[in-house]
């Protein structure tokens, strides 16, 4: 991943890939954490996102500690009904692209700037159009 600027103040949104990578001390997306966080920014992500990323080999302390330093998004039926809209929008359904309508959801309601790391650019391209800045990972 190529050295990325991020905006001052606003909110950085990690999907499963972006804390699966964070779990795993991927030197760059701890760095695009980190430099986030000195920006200002929080970072935050669904509750959903852990059900995605955690596997067998998952330290749970490790997930713990991570977690502390981050936002979780609860998903309630507001959000649920906002996700299932934003699908319907986009001309997507099923479970395929579900928790990336939850996780594009919860970056829309964030505060702006909004940058969502992600591993699904195309999906979460098409359930937010242009209304936050896509960071592959």
């Amino acid at each position: 991943m190529a050295r990325r600027r991020l905006s001052h103040e606003g909110t950085l949104v990690l999907d499963s890939e972006g804390l699966s990578k964070l779990l795993a001390d991927d030197e760059q997306v701890v760095a695009l954490v980190a430099e986030a966080r000195s920006r200002g920014m929080e970072v935050v992500i669904s509750a959903l996102t852990i059900i995605e990323a955690v596997h067998s080999r998952t330290s749970m302390s490790r997930l713990n500690w991570v977690l502390s330093g981050l936002r979780v998004i609860v998903v309630g039926d507001e959000e649920a009904r906002s996700a299932s809209k934003l699908l319907m929008n986009a001309g997507l359904h099923g479970h395929k692209y579900a928790i990336d309508a939850v996780v594009a959801e919860a970056a829309l309601r964030q505060h702006r700037p909004v940058a969502v790391l992600t591993s699904d650019i195309d999906d979460i391209a098409k359930l937010c159009g242009d209304r936050v800045r896509l960071i592959a990972v």
